[in-house]
Parts: C-alpha cells; sequence; structure tokens
C-alpha cells in the first residue's frame, strides 16, 4: 500500500501532509501562519484563500514569490517563509 502522506521542508522542518492539501495549509499545520513580512517588517498572512490577494508568497525549491494558497505540496518541497526573524 503506498503512503498516504507527503513529507515536506517548511523552514527546515519537515512536515507531513495528505495528498491536495495546499502549502498555506500546511503551514497552518506546522503551528504558524506567517507566509512572509512587509517592507515594514509586519507579519504577513493568506488572507484571500485565493490567489489574488498575494499576502501567502513564500520560496519554494528556490522561486520566489510563489503563491502558497494556490500550491498543492509535493514530496521533497522545500519551502521557506518569513516567519522567522528578519
Amino acid at each position: 500500500m503506498l503512503d498516504a502522506t507527503i513529507t515536506l521542508q517548511i523552514d527546515a522542518r519537515a512536515v507531513r501532509v495528505s495528498p491536495g492539501v495546499t502549502v498555506a495549509a500546511a503551514i497552518a499545520l506546522a503551528g504558524s501562519m506567517v507566509t512572509r513580512r512587509s517592507s515594514a517588517d509586519a507579519a504577513r498572512a493568506p488572507l484571500c484563500g485565493m490567489g489574488v490577494c498575494y499576502e501567502c508568497r513564500v520560496t519554494i525549491d528556490g522561486r520566489a514569490h510563489r503563491l502558497a494558497c494556490q500550491t498543492l505540496c509535493a514530496p521533497g518541497m522545500q519551502v521557506r517563509t518569513g516567519g522567522g526573524a528578519p
């Protein structure tokens, strides 16, 4: 039987989720909602959930400004958020 979970890295932390989960949901499941920081260093998080507000931008596999709410998790995916200290 196939493994029913996907393991990805969010800010160098292994996170396991079910197939079909978005990166934004995986970030929330990992215990954070912060996806990036504004130019004034304010924590930002998904707002609209449909790719219109761009607040959920993260770096995925080295590609910046990916929409976490519109991207499904994939095995081995590397996600970097702005949730840590600047």
